[in-house]
């Protein structure tokens, strides 16, 4: 998997993905991040979110999606972004693990639990644009 011809200057990744991108875009991510000051401690933080929004914009979102990250002065920053029916109505995310015997909804508690900021939107043409952010 590579970072796509038509990159963005600034992106470390901008990267299209589908189901059976994932387990090469965890691999991707972890080798982008080695580029940053995000600490060793936290890659697997890092990996952790971008797999579990990967994984809701192939189920969510219509089978694909698109990754892009990037580094500010004090932060890692990626958006993960989708052509499906948009986010869900607004509710809280669980602040507690989910019990085993729940279905659903434990990849946007891990988010939220890692990220040390998390955002979920409609995006302007349609779809999901999910932001997460790690402080370096």
């Amino acid at each position: 998997m590579t970072t796509s011809p038509d990159a963005r200057p600034g992106y470390l990744l901008d990267q299209p993905f589908t189901e059976r991108d994932l387990p090469a875009l965890r691999r991707t991510v972890a080798a982008h991040a080695d580029r940053t000051p995000l600490p060793t401690d936290r890659v697997t933080d890092l990996i952790l979110i971008v797999s579990e929004l990967a994984a809701n914009a192939v189920r969510h979102g219509g089978g694909r999606g698109q990754l892009r990250m990037w580094t500010s002065a004090d932060a890692l920053h990626l958006e993960i972004t989708d052509d499906g029916p948009g986010p869900p109505p607004p509710h809280p995310l669980p602040r507690q693990r989910p019990e085993p015997t729940v279905t659903g909804g434990r990849g946007l508690w891990l988010v939220d639990t890692y990220a040390d900021a998390f955002a979920m939107q409609a995006g302007p043409a349609g779809g999901t644009v999910v932001t997460a952010t790690l402080r370096l």
